[in-house]
């Protein structure tokens, strides 16, 4: 008998479990997800919406873009210097970085110290601080110009190796302004050296 009265109290609470489900959904109702087709002007906003989120994403210099930015060009500028201090007058880590035009520059002085028969020594102790001064959008083109405070010490010697110039016992420090460059338009994420002005 003690079954019997187990089972009928299963059967009730199901009873009313089954009761309460059908309440719910009857007030509640049933969620089958979106079925129909999406309008042409609903696409034509998701489109629009989607286009201009890719123009902030390349165009948007913000403070989270700067400090990445900042980290890659103290790289830059430390690969570039002990580049072009390099006693074989040649540039070679540092060329992928250079604008065509910097890197004329750069290749000139540097056959020019070489004719001089002048070998560059150059330690690179540090940089100071790295400040972005200025930056602007030249249509796709977004240039980014920044002050470096570094030190190192450097001397030339001729062939005799005679110091020319600098004291490899003292070290200096260097105020350098650079620009550097990045077509915004490609996804190419790398930034060249295109000016120097100090």
């Amino acid at each position: 008998m003690n079954y019997s009265f187990e089972y009928i109290d299963i059967i009730l609470l199901a009873m009313i479990a089954g009761f309460i489900f059908l309440r719910l959904r009857g007030i509640l109702g049933k969620r089958t997800g979106f079925e129909g087709k999406t309008s042409p002007q609903f696409e034509k906003i998701l489109k629009n919406i989607n286009q201009e989120t890719q123009k902030r994403e390349k165009t948007s210099f913000d403070e989270s873009a700067k400090k990445d930015f900042l980290n890659g060009a103290k790289i830059a500028y430390e690969t570039i210097i002990t580049d072009f201090g390099d006693s074989d007058n040649k540039l070679t880590t540092s060329k992928t970085l250079l604008s065509n035009k910097v890197y004329d520059q750069f290749n000139v002085a540097l056959s020019e110290r070489a004719k001089r028969g002048h070998n560059a020594e150059i330690t690179f102790i540090g940089i100071n601080s790295a400040k972005i001064t200025d930056h602007k959008y030249l249509g796709k083109i977004l240039q980014v110009t920044v002050e470096f405070v570094s030190e190192v010490i450097t001397c030339i010697r001729d062939k005799d190796k005679k110091i020319v110039s600098g004291d490899p016992e003292k070290i200096k420090k260097i105020y350098d302004t650079w620009v550097f460059s990045r077509d915004t338009s490609t996804n190419n994420p790398n930034w060249q050296l295109v000016n120097t002005l100090t």
